[in-house]
């Protein structure tokens, strides 16, 4: 039987006695899979994320990546998170050799990577700029760029684009749907928005609340690229809207 590239067993999570942050969690990943991670605020989104990363211990149960069980960070597992965390002194050709320079690579391989995946994401031309001069967009896009240099087999994206305007934040999701599919990575991305996605996943998992737990597991099932005013797109939106809603009706908002 082939392994999942990425599997969850019976995963929970409590902080003290009194707060559950996720109930059991069961999933299975597979590899070069784009799975995204969607519901309310206090679902345990970023929790679970942040389990699969090895930040996070679970109190109950083990996630495994490649049928080894995940003890701790690993260069591996890439994170990208909504805050770009990218070194103000460094250039960006020089954010993005980090990893590689912290590995110890030989000096001319953590150049040729970082120019390799800055071409990538489309920043060739941008590698002697520092972060204050680039804008948000660019900012993610070198943050992505520095995750995958250092070769991980998953990508682990916790809401990149929340503090993006919504045009930029389109481009980026297309963007990011255009390196998934050249670099064919195993992707999970926490999202609030339902669009987004529709728009990025190939599966869904919406999850409950109080405590965290799997709703529903959605196979989205349409073709790249999507188009948002899609009547089936529209459809599925429709569907989840409601699942989501379900659940923030239980935390009182609306």
């Amino acid at each position: 039987m082939t392994v999942a590239k990425i599997r969850i067993e019976g995963v929970s999570k409590s902080y003290t006695a009194d707060i559950l942050a996720l109930g059991r969690i069961d999933l299975e990943l597979g590899a070069n899979s784009f799975t995204c991670l969607l519901g309310p605020s206090g679902c345990g989104k970023s929790t679970l994320l942040n389990m699969i990363a090895g930040f996070v211990e679970p109190t109950h149960g083990r996630v495994l990546v490649d049928g080894i069980e995940v003890v701790g960070a690993s260069a591996d597992r890439g994170v990208v998170f909504q805050e770009y965390a990218l070194f103000p002194w460094r250039t960006a050709l020089d954010n993005v050799a980090f990893g590689p320079m912290i590995r110890r690579l030989p000096r001319a391989e953590q150049r040729e990577r970082a120019e390799r995946y800055l071409t990538l994401v489309g920043l060739a031309e941008h590698g002697t700029k520092f972060p204050s001069e680039l804008s948000g967009g660019m900012k993610q896009r070198v943050a992505i760029a520095r995750a995958l240099a250092n070769g991980p087999s998953v990508l682990l994206m916790d809401e990149p684009f929340g503090a993006l305007d919504a045009q930029t934040r389109e481009t980026m999701q297309e963007e990011l749907l255009r390196i998934w599919q050249e670099d064919r990575k195993t992707v999970v991305f926490v999202t609030h928005s339902i669009s987004e996605a529709i728009f990025l996943g190939d599966r869904i998992v919406v999850m409950a609340t109080r405590p965290g737990a799997v709703k529903e597991v959605i196979e989205v099932g349409l073709a790249h690229p999507r188009e948002r005013s899609a009547p089936d797109f529209v459809a599925l939106e429709r569907q989840i809207k409601q699942l989501v809603r379900e659940e923030v009706e239980k935390l009182g908002i609306v």
